[in-house]
């Protein structure tokens, strides 16, 4: 039996930090979105006691540094699952980007073990186990839009934000989370995005107001240590973007467009700066 199942990455229309906590995580504050550019995974029974994975993506590690290799032996080991799984990773998000691809790639990978073990767990059980993987794997888990607090585990659902072109580029450079993090002073934050407006853009369905509150503290950071991410920001908001921001710690920005006719236009002038330029749809 094979199972399959999409891995959409994620924005962040805002990214607060409140503090630095006690466990060395810092305490969040966030509103994210999935679009839909995606990893396709392919799950199918092994007769022996195995995990394998395997990718056309040839810069991804394929054993226990791969967090659907995680995600498949924490389920095997917590529901005591003898079967082994072969796992094929199709990857189109790029990797260290800002946009959760191996976060999505082990939420799917936890729906759909669920299906193939027929294991019937809760769809919050599934979060709480995807918790103990990544921050960001609880909100891949079942996606849609959600405010996300805590260390990202805390999940509020609301409504999707107005539909739009969401255009994503990444630079040719990867960006580490935990650099990024560990060089933020979350006591030193001049300016917090706020939350309640993306709320109320998004409850009154106005674009114009959830462009201009989009933020995202960690840009302060990586912007800095890496001048190409300020650089294709800038190139974005010149050619045209309704709203711009950097998702997550980088380095992907995106722009939000509300206008199908811009789109050619910003999509191609990013091309000349970075072969990964997408341009996508908000996930309803």
């Amino acid at each position: 039996m094979k199972v399959f199942e999409k891995a959409p990455a994620k924005i962040n229309l805002s990214l607060d930090v409140l503090r630095k906590r006690e466990d060395g995580y810092h305490e969040v504050e966030m509103v994210m979105t999935m679009v839909d550019l995606a990893d396709r995974i392919e799950m199918q029974e092994l007769p022996r006691d195995t995990i394998i994975i395997s990718s056309q993506a040839g810069y991804i590690p394929l054993d226990e540094k791969n967090l659907a290799f995680q995600a498949a032996k924490l389920i095997k080991d917590r529901y005591d699952v003898k079967q082994g799984v072969y796992i094929h990773l199709d990857k189109k998000i790029p990797v260290a980007a800002g946009l959760a691809g191996g976060s999505s790639d082990a939420a799917a990978t936890l729906r759909g073990l669920n299906r193939l073990w027929k294991l019937n767990i809760p769809a919050g059980e599934l979060q709480r186990l995807g918790a103990e993987l990544g921050s960001d794997v609880p909100f891949c888990v079942t996606g849609g839009t959600a405010i996300a607090r805590g260390r990202g585990e805390k999940l509020e659902p609301i409504e999707s934000p107005p539909q739009c072109w969401v255009i994503l580029a990444k630079p040719p450079i990867n960006v580490s989370t935990s650099e990024i993090y560990g060089k933020l002073r979350a006591n030193a934050i001049q300016s917090h995005p706020s939350t309640e407006k993306i709320v109320q853009s998004i409850q009154e369905k106005r674009f114009d107001l959830l462009c201009d509150s989009l933020g995202n503290v960690l840009e302060e950071v990586t912007l800095d240590l890496y001048p190409e991410v300020r650089q294709l920001k800038d190139c974005m908001i010149r050619l045209g973007a309704d709203g711009v921001l950097m998702s997550g710690s980088g380095p992907t920005v995106f722009g939000l467009v509300s206008k199908e006719a811009k789109v050619p236009r910003i999509y191609n002038g990013l091309r000349g700066f970075c072969k990964d330029v997408y341009a996508v749809r908000i996930l309803t």
